[in-house]
């Protein structure tokens, strides 16, 4: 009886330290399911938002309505306007719009995300592994993170948007702080260069000194 008896509290404590084992490997996976979350990581300030958007989809709104209008009123004065003609041109319209629509780029502490019509994209920006901006017509930066997360936004967001991209830079560095591996770091400083430049060439225009 003695030795069952003594037995009995190893054995707790083997399930103890197993449950406790358990119970943050599924705490872990839990942080990492939150960090992949559309609104990346729990933070504690107020999210960051691209106060230009609006006017952008309000200007995407005006493209489209303008290109129904004009075909519309082409297929009117040729006698030619017919009801599937004018679910044709309401289509290629929406299509417009679609294309044109920007992306809405938010931030806080520790992550950014872009959400559009269709897709929400998020990266933590506290575990930065890579920002790179690939050649071609339209000048996109791709944001990567050690989790997996991607995310491409337009480079004008974050020169018309400091706030936004103060906090990306704040992150950055806590990432590299971190000890997350930098594949590009000549992409966030060449980036850097690119938003000074711009603030710095919006304070002359605004002083009328450019």
């Amino acid at each position: 009886m003695r030795h069952r008896d003594d037995a009995r509290p190893g054995a707790a404590g083997t399930a103890d330290r197993t449950g406790a084992a358990g119970a943050a490997d599924a705490a872990d996976a839990a942080d990492a399911a939150d960090a992949t979350s559309p609104t990346g990581t729990r933070s504690d300030g107020p999210a960051l938002h691209d106060r230009h958007w609006a006017r952008d989809v309000r200007g995407s709104t005006g493209c489209a309505a303008a290109l129904l209008a004009l075909l519309l009123l082409l297929d009117w004065a040729s006698g030619s306007l017919t009801w599937w003609h004018a679910a044709l041109w309401a289509a290629l319209a929406v299509l417009l719009f679609l294309v044109l629509c920007p992306a809405r780029v938010s931030a806080g502490e520790g992550w950014l995300a872009s959400r559009s019509l269709l897709r929400g994209r998020a990266v933590r920006t506290d575990l930065l592994v890579s920002v790179r901006s690939p050649d071609g017509v339209c000048r996109r930066v791709v944001l990567r993170d050690a989790l997996g997360g991607r995310v491409e936004i337009d480079p004008e967001v974050l020169m018309v948007n400091p706030d936004i991209w103060y906090r990306l830079d704040a992150d950055a560095w806590t990432s590299s702080l971190r000890g997350c591996p930098q594949y590009d770091p000549d992409g966030l400083r060449s980036l850097a260069e690119q938003v000074e430049r711009e603030t710095a060439r919006s304070v002359f225009r605004i002083s009328g000194l450019e």
